[in-house]
């Protein structure tokens, strides 16, 4: 059977999560109402041309971003033309901002005003406002994500359209991103005849598959812990109210290992699969890992509690940097739902209970929902971001991607506000 093209059927999307540890590509389809997302493939290969979002090797990421689309086309029956792309990486920084229109109009007569109810063009109009704050020439707006809207004196308002006032404000959050990192990420898919559709931050595409309305609404956040980064997402009243990147993730943890160990980062990445705990005080104190041999050295073991140690270390050190994330939210009511754990560190062994025992809230291992098809190959949290890729574009309420009403749309996959004055961050 020749492949279909995903440019020749709408129903058709593609996303390619790219991680410092794993290139992973998914396929899907759409059915006629676009509600739900059927999984028709999945490729995923080692990454070892891109860290903590910035390129270090183009040419083998190029080779390794085929590879993953490959496998992925081979098992779906698709050609992949188009696809959305995830990023990460220091360079991202995130703010909450405002912005306001006057509502009323003259009528003609000196001195009068007349109401009329709020339309998509006001809403439009502040958000699109709300995006103009100062930023260095060479950063871009990601995402702009609107958290609610005040009617003169009423707040929390989540749709104002239809609402009469004379005053209409929007808060917002937006995503920022260093403009080389992504024109480097997309010329890279580019060349392999790939048309990029978007770029998406990868905790709020985790969030689409991981958390659930209730989550959302009462106050959760998502921490998606990758290979160089992990990633935050904080959440409350159904909106995002702040998101950060802390540049550790787990192969410090490996990179531990090897250290103390003075083995090499291969065979410290097997230890810590196979005999690692994030709670040190839940691995045995008598089982020994027998370590590799050197030549002109003797045979040497370890216990596992011992190698426990360093992860549960470096893993505290992150959790504490996630504590000072979330106290930047700047919320006053509690998250009723914790912290939601997902991603590759997801996997780490006891990594719940650590968690729990350092955040001091109920913590939970976010797995991948709302997808049918081939899911028993993508369960596991390190495919969150991958498969939230396939809903971004019929779930995500980002201001980026909506055209403008009554005129055309926006073109681009991200918009330039430039400035001249001092970089704010």
């Amino acid at each position: 059977m020749s492949p279909i093209s995903n440019g020749q059927d709408q129903h058709i999307i593609a996303g390619l999560d790219i991680g410092s540890n794993t290139i992973t590509c998914v396929i899907g389809q759409t059915n006629d109402h676009r509600k739900n997302i059927k999984l028709l493939g999945i490729g995923s290969v080692p990454s070892s041309g891109i860290r903590r979002g910035s390129i270090i090797h183009r040419d083998l990421l190029i080779e390794q971003l085929e590879a993953s689309m490959n496998e992925a086309e081979t098992m779906a029956s698709v050609k992949i033309t188009k696809a959305i792309l995830s990023i990460t990486g220091e360079h991202i920084r995130s703010l909450n901002t405002q912005a306001a229109i006057a509502l009323n109009r003259g009528n003609g007569s000196p001195g009068t005003l007349i109401e009329r109810p709020i339309d998509e063009r006001d809403t439009y109009q502040v958000l699109d406002l709300a995006q103009a704050v100062s930023l260095p020439v060479d950063r871009d707006i990601l995402h702009t994500l609107p958290q609610e809207y005040l009617v003169d004196t009423i707040e929390e308002i989540k749709n104002p359209i239809g609402m009469t006032g004379r005053r209409l404000e929007g808060r917002v959050h937006l995503v920022t991103a260093a403009t080389t990192a992504m024109n480097n990420l997309v010329n890279c898919v580019e060349e392999l005849g790939v048309m990029v559709e978007g770029l998406v931050f990868q905790p709020l595409a985790a969030g689409l598959t991981v958390l659930t309305e209730d989550e959302i609404e009462l106050g959760v956040t998502l921490v998606e812990i990758g290979a160089s980064t992990t990633n935050i997402a904080v959440y409350h009243g159904s909106a995002i109210r702040h998101s950060a990147v802390i540049p550790l993730g787990t192969s410090s943890v490996t990179n531990d290992i090897a250290v103390m160990l003075q083995i090499g980062v291969n065979e410290a990445e097997e230890i810590k699969i196979k005999y690692a705990s994030a709670k040190s005080s839940m691995s045995s104190e008598k089982l020994e890992i027998d370590l590799p041999e050197k030549e002109g050295q003797l045979k040497r073991s370890i216990p596992e509690q011992e190698v426990s140690s360093y992860v549960e270390a470096r893993m505290q050190e992150i959790f504490q940097m996630v504590i000072r994330e979330i106290s930047r939210a700047d919320i006053k009511e509690p998250l009723t739902y914790g912290i939601v754990l997902t991603g590759g560190g997801a996997q780490l062994r006891n990594i719940m209970a650590l968690a729990e025992d350092n955040l001091n809230v109920k913590v939970r291992i976010g797995k991948p929902a709302n997808i049918e098809g081939i899911t028993d190959v993508a369960e596991d949290p390190i495919y969150a971001t991958a498969l939230g890729l396939l809903l971004w574009p019929f779930m995500a309420n980002d201001h980026m991607r909506i055209p403008k009403p009554r005129h055309k749309g926006i073109k681009g996959i991200f918009r330039k506000i430039r400035h001249t004055i001092e970089d704010l961050f």
